[in-house]
């Protein structure tokens, strides 16, 4: 049974579901090596969460203040007591941007896990409704994998989601209107540097982690660390292609939009070059002086049209022999 108790999350032996200690506290730490692997979920959001991870768990100093930190970055850290683990995930939270990616803490000991978390992470309730259905891990190690792995997908879903998008995109470039796919087109590239940003450091934080001894990870579970972490190589790889290919694209449509303003600049100019002449005769007859040809023939107004049309015509004809027109 999960913790009523909004302090907690909620609170669990893997593999085997238990009741919450009074008052709403999780399990006793003693009480988890007879029971199994202890696993405490907290939002660290939360006053109560915050005092009794910082009186209560028995963890170190170091530890609690990674758990509760603000800002946090993947990474991977072994000490003698246990083991410390920074994970980012894609931000899936209905409503919520995916490159404001949401981070969940992990430490482990041998008899206990401690998970916390600012914001709701989809994959961690994952693994809890793989618990209450009777799937879920059995040792701290699966735990790890399992979450790595939840994680895991949903950076892939997020890839493949914005491949789609991308090639979208690719097919619309000569139809969209300029400011609608300018915005699409920038949210994108947004979108993959802020995932890759925390990419990186997640896939040097398993592969660290893959490559530790087998003092709190079977060998097994290395192995799978391994391979998640060349899973999310593959990932970080995608993106980078990807990147590549929105840099093309939007060197494309800025080459569009040259060639648009190149098009009305030639047809501005042409027009511009066969009323020039028309504008000198106009200006030149409209002189206020006397002797201008036609100015007493009831034929010189016709005239001067007559000498405007066919200069018009006669542009037009050498800029069409041209090929400028």
């Amino acid at each position: 049974m999960t913790d009523s108790n909004e302090n907690f999350l909620h609170s669990c032996v893997l593999n085997r579901r238990v009741e919450p200690g009074s008052s709403g506290s999780p399990p006793k730490t003693k009480d988890s090596g007879e029971q199994g692997v202890l696993w405490v979920h907290l939002d660290v959001n939360d006053e109560a969460s915050r005092l009794w991870l910082t009186n209560e768990s028995g963890v170190e100093e170091h530890i609690v203040d990674a758990l509760l930190a603000e800002e946090t970055r993947p990474r991977a850290q072994v000490t003698d007591r246990g083991l410390l683990v920074v994970l980012r995930g894609v931000n899936t939270n209905p409503g919520d941007d995916p490159e404001d990616m949401v981070s969940v803490r992990i430490w482990i000991e041998p008899t206990r896990v401690i998970t916390t978390r600012r914001r709701q992470v989809l994959s961690v309730l994952d693994i809890k409704a793989s618990i209450d259905s009777g799937e879920g891990p059995g040792t701290s190690g699966e735990f790890l994998a399992v979450l790595v792995e939840r994680l895991a997908d949903r950076i892939g879903d997020f890839v493949d989601s914005i491949e789609e998008r991308l090639g979208d995109a690719e097919e619309s470039v000569a139809i969209s209107d300029s400011a609608t796919f300018r915005r699409s087109l920038g949210a994108l590239r947004r979108q993959m540097a802020s995932v890759r940003r925390f990419l990186a450091p997640q896939r040097d934080a398993l592969d660290r982690l893959s490559r530790q001894p087998g003092t709190w990870l079977s060998d097994s579970e290395l192995r799978y660390l391994r391979e998640e972490a060349d899973r999310v190589t593959r990932y970080m790889e995608d993106l980078d292609l990807a990147r590549e290919r929105a840099v093309v694209l939007q060197e494309e449509f800025i080459g569009q939009l040259a060639q648009e303003q190149n098009a009305r600049m030639y047809v501005l100019s042409v027009v511009a070059a066969i009323f020039l002449p028309l504008t000198f005769i106009t200006g030149l007859l409209g002189m206020n002086v006397g002797g201008l040809p036609g100015l007493e023939s009831p034929v010189g107004f016709i005239s001067s049209i007559a000498i405007m049309v066919g200069a018009a015509v006669g542009l037009g004809v050498f800029f069409r022999w041209k090929g400028w027109l």
